[in-house]
């Protein structure tokens, strides 16, 4: 089966030339070049490893599919109905790779830059492949074909490369319907008051139905609370793995391994440590008028 997401790659890099190109002659300074070749390396392996997990993930998809509840062809409405779906479970895989550490550890690597540009999008994990595609696994189940369901993933996922820009403004009416750039700009911002927020695909509308939306008002700081400050794909790739299986040996009891692994990123038995809505409130709390 076509890898759609191959095919885009040579448009991918032609719109990351220019927006280099144009962000050099208005000199905003938008890309820094181990920064963008880290990117670019993370990409690649992504792409290497995704031969093999694409695969893999089909033969799931099949497995599931032989036991499905309904049958849906291949008709107008059944991909109508199936880029919602496939939306809404992108949405919610990607809210609770924020909210558990376990996720988190894969995840991390999209939010790692200290730059919002095309090469960001870029900069995609080696190993979250591996387990995220369970959150998809229940669409084969209600009858939708494997083949259908790979292809939209890959449409969300071309789709949300353009959004990573500094060089597109708000767009208006589209703002209350799709995820556009200033919408995707809050969700890879390191301030307390915008972390977590924004987790769509291309609908906005689950953000605003499920309470994550924030609208972007001040120019975000790009990056993590604690940034790992390496250009190094290997430390990118695996510091938060590293960094949680260390958590693990200090463990003390199997509510701690349970919490270091699928509570949210920050969570640390003494609270020595903070999770996003811990700062999230330090912020509100610091901020509110007397």
């Amino acid at each position: 089966m076509p890898d759609l997401i191959h095919y885009a790659i040579p448009a991918f890099v032609v719109l990351l030339l220019l927006e280099v190109l144009v962000t050099s002659w208005d000199h905003k300074g938008l890309y820094e070049a181990k920064d963008t070749l880290s990117s670019l390396a993370m990409g690649l392996g992504n792409v290497a490893i995704g031969l093999i997990t694409k695969g893999w993930i089909f033969i799931c998809f099949t497995i599931v599919y032989q036991f499905r509840w309904f049958e849906l062809e291949y008709t107008w409405w059944t991909w109508i109905l199936l880029f919602f779906a496939e939306d809404f479970t992108y949405y919610w895989f990607h809210r609770i790779s924020h909210q558990s550490r376990f996720f988190w550890a894969s995840h991390v690597v999209h939010h790692s830059s200290q730059r919002y540009n095309l090469g960001t999008a870029l900069r995609q994990t080696w190993t979250g492949s591996f387990t995220s595609f369970v959150f998809w696994l229940w669409l084969p189940l209600v009858g939708f074909p494997p083949a259908m369901i790979m292809t939209m993933m890959a449409v969300s996922l071309i789709y949300q490369f353009w959004i990573h820009t500094e060089t597109v403004g708000k767009l208006g009416p589209l703002e209350w319907i799709f995820n556009t750039p200033s919408h995707h700009r809050v969700h890879h911002s390191s301030d307390a008051y915008y972390l977590d927020r924004n987790h769509a695909g291309i609908l906005i509308i689950w953000d605003r139905l499920f309470g994550t939306f924030v609208e972007e008002n001040e120019r975000p700081t790009y990056g993590l609370t604690k940034n790992i400050d390496s250009y190094n794909p290997l430390v990118i790739a695996f510091h938060e793995w590293r960094d949680l299986f260390r958590d693990l040996r200090s463990a003390k009891s199997f509510r701690e391994v349970w919490g270091y692994l699928f509570k949210a990123p920050g969570w640390s038995p003494d609270g020595s440590r903070k999770t996003s809505e811990q700062l999230r409130h330090e912020w509100f709390e610091k901020t509110r008028k007397p």
